[in-house]
């Protein structure tokens, strides 16, 4: 007779907007022109599959993409985002990953391996895990049953300065386990991509930041 059935294996996903000029970190805009945004866009992102890069070889890694992917893209599983406002599109992503997952932004270049297995240690223990991040909302979101994701997600409002506690209100509503991992800086302005390149000096991102001049481009 067969044994019984090997757990499903977590996958940590990025869900990500491809880094073209105008379509990622308006907010940025100025100092910095739509191409320097784009590059700070892009370093952030590599940043975070490196975080990824060094997780076990069991854990799956994937990127959930709006847009074409790039040379940033290596061995990842690629998908494509699906729905209408963010609460649709991770719901959907983790529908798409069919397994217990964590999916986390490219907004937090600091972002470094051992977050990744603390909030991976904390999902072993419970039925969802919340990366918070210091503008009040979250830099990572986990859950065990991806059939739960539509119920968990679906109408939290995003990109607001309350997604995080509509977010746990949501979870305790739903009668979901969770834990809380460390609490990253989100990068939306100029005054956060200084201070998150100070967090993490060795990061592209952080060179990337350097490199740029951003008097000449205001």
């Amino acid at each position: 007779m067969p044994g019984p059935a090997r757990p499903a294996a977590t996958t940590v996903a990025v869900i990500a907007k491809a880094p073209v000029p105008g379509r990622v970190k308006t907010r940025l805009c100025p100092p910095c022109t739509p191409r320097q945004a784009a590059a700070l866009a892009e370093a952030s992102l590599r940043d975070t599959l490196a975080a990824m890069d060094g997780l076990d070889a069991a854990v799956g890694r994937a990127i959930v993409l709006d847009g074409a992917a790039g040379p940033w893209h290596g061995t990842e599983r690629l998908l494509a985002q699906r729905g209408g406002g963010l609460d649709e599109r991770l719901a959907a992503a983790f529908t798409d990953l069919g397994g217990p997952a964590l999916i986390v932004g490219m907004d937090t270049p600091q972002l470094r391996t051992g977050h990744l297995l603390r909030a991976l240690g904390a999902l072993e223990d419970h039925e969802a895990v919340l990366g918070p991040a210091r503008d009040g909302g979250y830099w990572a979101i986990g859950l065990r049953d991806p059939s739960r994701a539509a119920e968990v997600l679906h109408g939290v409002p995003m990109s607001v300065g309350g997604t995080l506690a509509a977010q746990r209100r949501r979870l305790a509503g739903a009668a979901l386990r969770w834990d809380e991992v460390d609490e990253l800086h989100d990068v939306d302005t100029i005054a956060d991509a200084a201070h998150v390149a100070a967090l993490a000096p060795a990061s592209r991102f952080a060179a990337v930041l350097q490199s740029l001049d951003l008097r000449r481009a205001a």
